[in-house]
């Protein structure tokens, strides 16, 4: 039995020096895959097993820190935000994005017929010099359209109500009676690019001519107006007005004068901003070749015999707004009349008629 033991210890022996063997060739084998798999990219004189896990412990911390730097350098988040905003606008070299493309508002929208708060948000960021610039308005573009397709459709509805009430006013379209939105700079020292408001004006020629007008204007303040009349009629209209004033002014005092003229536009009394008196461009004197005393001087020192009426801006965004013009162009519908004859027929015609 003690035999058999050493036998049997003798004959282990060789089996772990198989084992052994067996397993420093497979560890060989493992380390030369690694060599052959590393010295695709490297040459193989470069590694050595200690070397190897330095050199691999130092590419890492190298490309970390590559990375880092680069991070720092440039967000790639940044670099996209351009790179859609270029796309997006085609720059040139030498140009920059300065601003934001606003959209056009899709709620608060109204029916033909009616003014929103839309349209009267933008017209008061026109008020602010920051805004009331060509790069800010080129920036609100969709917004100013839409506010503009909204004025067109609400002086489309008000001119059938007109011309129900005047009906020497033309069923025009709105582009021949609108005004528009970019001021004339060139004699004004206020050099600001856009009006502050929506406006269009009706006469038996559209919005420009020699005849008398309604005009219309909504603007933010509470300075929304409809206004009627000749407003600083050319040399020949206002001589003739002048003419038919001397001759006889009956007419025009007596329409001035009406009650219900008077509940909108204000008494006929000079010395105040009332009525067809108290306008910038009223005379001093007596015009040239007409006594001071003139018992019609108050008549004759005008230069402009329009009347307007004032609105709030919470009776421009009501919906019947439009009814409520209607209502107060029929009250001056008998004045516009009377300027237009005033201007247009000499006195000495009406003399002749009346001599036949």
């Amino acid at each position: 039995m003690p035999a058999l033991s050493k036998g049997s210890s003798s004959a282990s022996t060789p089996k772990s020096s198989k084992k052994s063997s067996k397993s420093a060739s497979a560890s060989k084998r493992k380390q030369k895959q690694a060599v052959a798999i590393d010295t695709d990219d490297e040459p193989e004189d470069e590694y050595d097993s200690d070397a190897l896990d330095d050199s691999d412990d130092g590419a890492t911390k190298k490309r970390k820190r590559k990375t880092e730097v680069k991070k720092k350098a440039r967000s790639p988040k940044k670099k996209k935000t351009v790179d859609t905003d270029d796309e997006e606008f085609d720059l040139e070299d030498g140009q920059e994005i300065v601003g934001v493309v606003v959209e056009a508002p899709k709620t608060g929208l109204v029916p033909a017929g009616q003014i929103s708060k839309n349209t009267f948000d933008f017209l008061s960021k026109l008020r602010l010099p920051e805004c009331n610039d060509r790069q800010w308005f080129k920036l609100h573009d969709a917004v100013y359209r839409q506010a503009e397709k909204e004025w067109k459709d609400f002086i489309e509805v008000f001119t059938d109500l007109l011309i129900e009430v005047d009906d020497q006013i033309p069923p025009l379209p709105p582009k021949d009676v609108i005004h528009r939105i970019y001021r004339d700079t060139r004699f004004s020292n206020n050099k600001t690019p856009y009006k502050t408001g929506f406006s269009a004006s009706f006469s038996r020629s559209g919005r420009k001519g020699i005849f008398a007008f309604y005009h219309v204007m909504i603007k933010p303040g509470n300075e929304s107006i409809v206004a009627a009349g000749a407003w600083c009629p050319d040399k020949n209209g206002l001589e003739t007005i002048r003419s038919n004033i001397k001759r006889d002014p009956t007419r025009l005092r007596q329409t001035i004068a009406e009650p219900t003229f008077v509940k909108y536009f204000g008494e006929p009394k000079p010395g105040k901003r009332r009525n067809i008196f108290g306008r910038e461009d009223e005379l001093k004197v007596a015009p040239k070749g007409v006594a001071k005393d003139h018992r019609d001087i108050d008549l004759l020192k005008c230069r402009s015999f329009a009347v307007s009426h004032q609105f709030t801006d919470t009776q421009v965004l009501s919906p019947d707004f439009k009814t409520t013009l209607a209502e107060i162009a029929a009250v001056a519908t008998p004045f516009v009349h009377c300027i237009n004859d005033m201007m247009t027929v000499p006195p000495d015609a009406e003399d002749d008629e009346d001599d036949e």
